[in-house]
């Protein structure tokens, strides 16, 4: 494979995606290169690999297909259904001939959802006997931003099943091997105080400090400079639809409608702008696809500057000055829904379009929420928290979409309640993250750590050596008794809890004198 169009940072991931043996979760903070490796992969891959995401958004994004549609699964799929009535013949070949099956947005699916991907995998794969059927998994996506949705009439039945909505708390996770790999150097930001900050709002762990860093950026009374473009980030869509409305409304240039054109499987309601797009000379707008010639990406942003009327049955075309000054010509785009099925002639899959959308590639943009910015790069932002965040990772999300600390305007003061994180993510994640990377049986985990306390000369040393980094690497600490010494922690090499002795160290004491 030939990778030239990649930061040579994301080359050896790349080259680790082909070839690895072992299913991968692929993870990074925001701005890593997630998206910009995904697309290299697809496009350079000698793989016979389908993509997917949970959502047709997300699908449309990486050119590839919904997990439901690629499957055929009905909104009400469950596992037992999957195993009594998706016996479909005509997917047979393509799923013997998959790879590799790649999903996005892998903080958005559902823990049943992964369980359903697996038994049909199973009934129609390479080998019943194995996970997802012997189909070799790559699930990319950052479980520190926007988590999987469960509603709540689900909730009292979804929870008596599964220990939470993440994708890791399937079933067929149990069985799994897995490699985990994390991107780490940072393409959005450069600053590193407000990478530190940012890296803190992920994980939880906010100082005083880092939410008074933040709360210097609190304006309420901040004026948008007319030399300058802003978007609002905001917790609803009404709220964001409330302020488009109103600054709309403020331009008294001509109004025009565009109505979009849509056939097969695509429509309006998983399109990335408005089926009926109204807008003015003057009007604040987010290009929402990449431009083929390289004019602009998507989440670029821009102001109307004129509308050039179009010959007889010719669209209008809409002329844009993006926030780099440089004025655009902008026609209709079409976005194509895929499906992938598998051609035994040539013994390759093959894409086949299942339905378009045609519609301008702008949206207007004087606010999105922060769901919709989710993968979005801004040199300016006015984040409005309202009376706070609502779900995991909402913070973080909008806080990263911003280059630099300088760039965020803040409507409210910053507190560090609205930082909402589960502790289970959290939790697999530092014990997931350390198992793949540990290649030692679980004797000699223990000497480690038996190794590590060892080094602690008193109490308050141990205390803080429980807390480093050094110390996590080889297990988690989850209590410390100070009166007996007793310390539960997670083996990160098994998983399991275990209680050692962390002051006497009796416990391991066979261990420590063989190693």
């Amino acid at each position: 494979m030939k990778y030239s169009d990649i930061d040579p940072a994301l080359l050896q991931v790349a080259e680790q995606l082909e070839h690895a043996q072992k299913h991968i979760f692929l993870t990074g903070n925001a701005g890593t290169g997630k998206s910009t490796l995904l697309t290299s992969f697809r496009k350079n891959s000698k793989k016979k690999s389908a993509f997917l995401a949970p959502t047709g958004v997300a699908a449309l994004n990486i050119h590839g297909q919904t997990i439901h549609s690629f499957f055929g699964f009905r909104p009400d799929v469950t596992v037992d259904k999957v195993n009594r009535f998706y016996r479909n013949k005509d997917k047979k070949g393509l799923f013997k001939k998959l790879d590799i099956l790649v999903i996005d947005e892998i903080s958005m699916v559902r823990a049943d959802l992964l369980d359903c991907i697996d038994a049909m995998l199973r009934l129609h794969g390479k080998d019943a006997n194995q996970p997802f059927g012997g189909v070799r998994m790559v699930f990319i996506g950052d479980l520190h931003q926007l988590p999987p949705v469960v509603r709540r009439e689900e909730e009292h039945i979804f929870t008596s099943v599964y220990k939470s909505p993440y994708f890791f708390s399937a079933n067929v996770f149990n069985d799994l091997e897995f490699e985990y790999v994390e991107l780490e150097k940072m393409y959005r930001q450069s600053d590193p105080e407000f990478i530190k900050v940012l890296q803190s709002v992920r994980t939880n762990t906010l100082s005083d400090t880092d939410v008074e860093k933040l709360n210097t950026r609190y304006d309420p009374q901040f004026e948008t400079p007319s030399n300058r473009f802003f978007i609002h980030l905001t917790t609803t869509n009404k709220k964001a639809q409330m302020i488009n409305d109103f600054h709309l409304n403020k331009l008294f240039n001509e109004r025009f409608i565009y109505e979009a054109t849509s056939s097969g499987t695509l429509n309006g309601r998983v399109a990335p702008t408005a089926e009926k797009l109204e807008v003015k000379v003057g009007a604040q707008v987010m290009m929402v696809a990449n431009d083929r010639d390289g004019r602009w990406v998507n989440g670029s942003l821009g102001k109307i500057s004129g509308v050039k009327s179009g010959d007889k049955g010719d669209d209008d075309i809409l002329l844009v000055e993006l926030d780099t000054g440089t004025e655009v010509e902008v026609t209709p785009y079409t976005w194509e829904m895929f499906k992938v099925d598998y051609n035994p002639a040539l013994d390759k899959l093959q894409t086949e379009v299942t339905g378009s959308f045609k519609q301008y590639p702008l949206t207007l943009a004087w606010a999105i929420t922060i769901h919709k910015s989710q993968g979005k790069t801004f040199d300016n932002v006015i984040i409005d928290f309202g009376r706070g965040t609502f779900a995991h990772g909402q913070a973080y999300v909008a806080l990263s979409r911003a280059r630099s600390l300088d760039g965020i305007i803040l409507t409210t003061p910053f507190q560090a309640a609205f930082v909402l994180s589960d502790a289970v993510v959290q939790s697999f994640l530092s014990t997931f993250k350390y198992l793949s990377e540990a290649e030692v049986d679980n004797s000699e985990a223990l000497v480690a750590i038996a190794s590590l306390v060892k080094q602690a000369q008193d109490e308050d040393a141990l205390l803080t050596f429980l807390d480093s980094e050094q110390f996590r690497h080889v297990a988690e600490p989850l209590s410390y008794q100070a009166n007996s010494g007793e310390l539960t922690i997670i083996n990160v090499t098994t998983g399991e809890e275990e209680t050692v002795n962390a002051l006497e160290l009796s416990e391991l004491r066979v261990l420590r004198d063989i190693s």
